[in-house]
């Protein structure tokens, strides 16, 4: 079996025309949702990028592997998605990044690592690496005849003035394809686009593939506001005028959804044109999603769930297809799923399941009836006790749950308003809810040692 994880950076999860989404159109990811299973209620554990991708490769809630933001080492200790596959016989590949902060103790002083949050997960061969500068873009681009351009975002950003074909995800695929042309044994891709990330600026023609006026409203700030909420108004997350942010709304996010389908669909074909698809497990799924001017907002973090629900679909050769998985599923699952469709015992550190009975049709019996995730602003060196910038969120089918650092808390309930506007004000309601998440937080405490006795 090959498998094939892609992940689209900062991709929601409403932003599929097969999830119902009344503008943007997806046809290739539809297609894989048709022949596979869609994740309706699927999300990532935390924000921003190097967070919500520790959860995901390692299969372990910020609780447990405490990567807090970008450049936050990753421990060592724990096992991850690479180095499973190596225990199964594959040499997993990168194509992209992980956004993996280096241990410090399992390199010595003066290591480059040392001096960025880009280094790549343990245990990944790199087929081709594309960091914040694009350098290996760029280079293709200057070789194209394309003007040189200063910086990564410097390229990024002027991607409409480019054909679409020339655009960063469409160099990914490039290289994707041409290595997949070369594999005769059984292989393992893990390919980390970049897009929908920002800057806002789509490839080519996507940039001016949807109208600003045929964007739907984003979801109003709600008058009675957390005082966090309020510092993520006036902060940098804060959403520009309304006019504009339609126009990054419609012809530059939804165009770079629009864009990397289509560099999906392109993926899929080379897999078929090889022979490979029927003997492919696919993943497609994100680091954390985008708030694209709900609650006032753009950008990532906070407690809001469009920052945290994301695309997640299966597909397995022998899958049933068609599937649309309604249960709450978590980027915390993703390793799970691998070990257990190659024959490897699921680690003892993962706070996911395996998501394979899904793939048959079936519901695990005791399935969670919640998602959770969490937001950690602390600053870097406060490492101790007493400080308050953390929050943890429950959500479950008609209600979230916040709790802050500080001692306070939110509660809305989503049955009455979806976008996050209705608090929920009933002491006993909002008491279940803590109890549920406390209840959560024990049962994933860490236990790396505390299944043994010495002497």
């Amino acid at each position: 079996m090959n498998i094939l994880l892609v992940t689209f950076d900062q991709f929601r999860g409403d932003c599929l025309s097969a999830a119902g989404h009344p503008l943007v159109e997806t046809p290739h990811l539809d297609r894989l949702a048709a022949d596979g299973v869609r994740l309706a209620r699927h999300y990532s554990q935390a924000a921003p990028c190097a967070p919500g991708r520790a959860c995901l490769y390692t299969g372990t809630y910020q609780l447990t592997n405490r990567v807090i933001a970008n450049g936050t080492p990753l421990d060592d200790r724990f096992d991850n998605v690479a180095r499973a596959a190596r225990r199964a016989g594959y040499t997993p590949t990168l194509f992209g990044y992980t956004d993996t902060a280096v241990d410090p103790r399992t390199v010595p002083p003066g290591d480059p690592r040392l001096r960025t949050y880009q280094d790549v997960l343990p245990g990944f061969e790199i087929g081709v690496e594309l960091l914040d500068d694009h350098r290996t873009w760029r280079q293709w681009l200057d070789a194209a005849g394309f003007a040189p351009t200063r910086s990564g975002r410097a390229a990024a950003a002027s991607e409409p003035d480019r054909p679409a074909e020339f655009g960063v995800s469409a160099f990914l695929t490039n290289q994707v394809v041409a290595w997949l042309g070369r594999q005769d044994t059984p292989w393992f891709a893990h390919v980390s686009y970049f897009r929908p990330h920002p800057p806002y600026a789509a490839a080519g023609h996507w940039a001016r593939r949807y109208r600003p006026d045929d964007v739907p409203d984003a979801a109003p700030a709600a008058a009675q506001r957390h005082p966090f909420h309020d510092r993520l108004l006036t902060g940098p997350m804060a959403a520009p005028a309304d006019d504009r942010a339609r126009r990054i709304r419609a012809a530059q996010y939804f165009g770079m959804v629009s864009d990397v389908d289509e560099q999906f669909g392109r993926l899929r074909a080379a897999l078929e044109d090889l022979g490979m698809w029927g003997d492919t497990l696919v993943i497609v799924t994100s680091d954390h999603g985008e708030q694209l001017g709900d609650q006032g907002l753009f950008g990532k973090g906070g407690f809001f769930e469009a920052s945290y629900h994301v695309l997640g679909i299966l597909r397995h050769p022998h899958n049933r297809p068609g599937t649309t998985v309604n249960g709450f599923t978590e980027n915390v699952d993703i390793l799970p799923t691998v070990c257990a469709t190659v024959g490897l015992d699921i680690p003892d550190q993962c706070d996911g399941d395996a998501l394979t009975p899904f793939l048959w049709g079936d519901t695990p019996a005791g399935w969670r009836r919640g998602a959770h995730w969490e937001f950690d602003w602390r600053p870097a060196g406060a490492a101790g006790a007493g400080q308050p910038d953390h929050l943890a969120v429950l959500r479950t089918p008609d209600a979230a749950y916040v709790h802050f650092g500080d001692g306070s808390a939110a509660a809305f309930d989503l049955a009455a308003d979806a976008g996050w506007g209705a608090q929920i004000v009933d002491p006993a309601t909002r008491l279940a809810l803590a109890e549920e998440m406390l209840t959560w937080r024990a049962g994933h405490a860490d236990r790396t040692l505390t299944g043994m006795r010495l002497g």
